[in-house]
């Protein structure tokens, strides 16, 4: 059964700035005169779209900033109304969106869970039964008969998603709110949800940045893209597709930014001149088979003798989620860096990443560990799929090499051999 249904909705606003009371008034007087007036430029939120969403689903929608996820959100919630289509939700609504938007600073925390669960239309009698508990989960006990106007932003937010996740409703509408708080409570606010959808049953709509924890929340998710649905399906699939888009994007900024630029530093003794992948061949590439040989080649300018300085090079995501790094440090009779230009590189004989796009990072620091260069983002490189497919290859991150006992028979996992190379 349906309980939610879009059916070619689009959201049109329109830009451009503010007019003065003089400019309203010599546009008035241009219409009576029957002459044009200058018009602010239509931007489409959202364009005709168009899903359903039965019971009990727990749908993730993502998407780059400005897709329209969060404008889809409040139609769904009712907040604002489509410019053309209509929307149809069937049942009670909990949304979550902005939250902290309706607490008033000069009311106490107590006043503040009163009027807000009010709003989200909880009665008195149950508001008094879960005020404990909405208070408990927000860990502001020693706090809750003082004006919010003192508490810290953390302390607001604690607050109001302690009385929004108390809501009993058919229909949770989530925009960004799982990335409350500090850690400890994100992780708390994390299990409430996963609480709230397994428990209840309850059909859920989240908008998230983060992709892993939509990934392993959702049944579903779908792919905003400038205003449309790019694509609808599996939350491996879709996050995957997602991924790639991105990657897409930012080589492609990569490249026009003179080798990641803004995320070099350098205190002027070295210049660097390139960084390269090298396959076996010893033949610059950008890509290399999941548990390849990784070989990355760095040239670089010294301006001023260094001795015996440490240099590093390692990978992380696109996301600057640091993988991997080593360090000449262990080699005792490093040598000098003399005036000129050098060449080192950095051979990993089985890189164990999974298919995706990941990037290089190098750093060169004197004798007495100060800086003297770093840079990240310096080469993206991609790994390419392996023909051994696995179940669970979209929910890892290594390729290792193991080994099995079988009832007591000793079975191996070869690293399995790159997709290209499958029908060769």
């Amino acid at each position: 059964m349906s309980i939610i249904e879009v059916n070619h909705v689009s959201k049109e606003y329109r830009l451009g700035t503010l007019t003065s009371l003089k400019d309203s008034a010599k546009n008035m007087v241009r219409r009576l005169r029957k002459q044009p007036v200058q018009k602010r430029i239509p931007f489409k939120a959202l364009d005709d779209i168009n899903f359903t969403i039965t019971e009990g689903e727990v749908v993730g929608i993502i998407g780059n900033n400005g897709a329209g996820k969060s404008t889809l959100l409040k139609l769904l919630a009712h907040v604002t109304t489509p410019t053309t289509g209509n929307i149809a939700v069937h049942g009670k609504v909990a949304p979550l969106i902005e939250v902290g938007a309706g607490l008033v600073p000069d009311l106490t925390g107590r006043e503040n869970v009163y009027l807000n669960a009010t709003i989200l239309g909880i009665s008195r009698a149950d508001i008094a039964r879960k005020f404990d508990d909405i208070v408990s989960f927000s860990e502001l006990e020693d706090f809750i008969d003082t004006p919010i106007k003192r508490y810290s932003s953390g302390m607001k937010i604690r607050l109001a998603f302690s009385i929004a996740t108390s809501v009993d409703a058919e229909v949770l509408i989530i925009d960004e709110v799982l990335a409350v708080g500090d850690l400890a409570f994100q992780r708390k606010c994390f299990d409430r949800m996963e609480e709230l959808i397994k428990g209840r049953g309850s059909t859920v709509l989240i908008v998230s940045h983060n992709i892993r924890q939509i990934e392993r929340m959702c049944s579903r998710v779908l792919l905003l893209d400038h205003g449309e649905v790019a694509a609808d399906g599996l939350p491996l699939d879709i996050a995957d597709l997602f991924y790639r888009r991105s990657n897409e994007k930012i080589n492609a900024n990569h490249k026009k930014s003179l080798q990641g630029k803004v995320h070099k530093y350098s205190s002027g003794e070295i210049e660097l001149l390139s960084v390269e992948l090298l396959n076996e061949q010893g033949q610059p590439t950008d890509s290399l088979p999941s548990g390849g040989t990784l070989r990355v080649r760095v040239k670089f300018n010294v301006n001023q003798t260094l001795q015996r300085p440490e240099i590093v090079v390692g990978t992380h995501t696109t996301d600057f989620f640091y993988l991997s790094a080593s360090s000449t440090a262990l080699i005792e009779d490093r040598p000098d860096l003399e005036v000129g230009t050098h060449e080192v590189e950095y051979i990993v004989p089985s890189f164990p990443l999974v298919a995706g796009t990941y990037c290089v990072r190098f750093a060169i620091f004197d004798q007495h560990q100060r800086k003297v260069f770093t840079g990240e983002t310096l080469k993206i490189f991609t790994i390419l799929p392996t023909s051994m497919e696995i179940r669970d290859a979209p929910m890892r991150r290594l390729y290792l090499p193991t080994q099995w006992r079988l009832d007591g028979v000793p079975h191996s996992s070869p690293m399995p051999a790159p997709a290209e190379a499958a029908g060769s």
